[in-house]
């Protein structure tokens, strides 16, 4: 099996776990889970959140899930809890749907170092 059809079938068996978890059967889309990987980092799974937070929910989630890549550094936690990462290079020019398999590569790579999915 190819890369490419690896990552599709962990895709879409992450996309079906989450979707049944967390929106009543409802498919999830790239910028929901991300979110949730923020709050997940976050770790504050019990608060509401306001427009501005959700939006450095994603940037958490998007800082650490390029971590592994080189692109992003964890520097450290705030006295509210939040996490702070580094650039550490910045992110090459790519186009959309290169942006979008990259994004998925890293977070099915998250959800498998989670050990939701294989």
């Amino acid at each position: 099996m190819s890369r490419d059809e690896k990552l599709k079938e962990r895709w879409e068996v992450l996309i079906q776990r989450l979707s049944g978890r967390f929106a009543d059967g409802d498919t999830l889309d790239l910028d929901a889970i991300i979110y949730l990987i923020g709050v997940q980092e976050l770790g504050q799974l019990d608060r509401k959140f306001k427009k501005d937070d959700k939006i450095n929910l994603m940037h958490i989630a998007i800082c650490r899930l390029l971590e592994p890549y080189g692109y992003y550094e964890f520097d450290y936690v705030d006295q509210e809890g939040w996490p702070h990462y580094t650039t550490k290079e910045q992110l090459p020019f790519l186009k959309s749907g290169e942006q979008s398999v990259l994004m998925k590569e890293a977070i099915v790579q998250y959800f498998i170092e989670k050990e939701f999915i294989e």
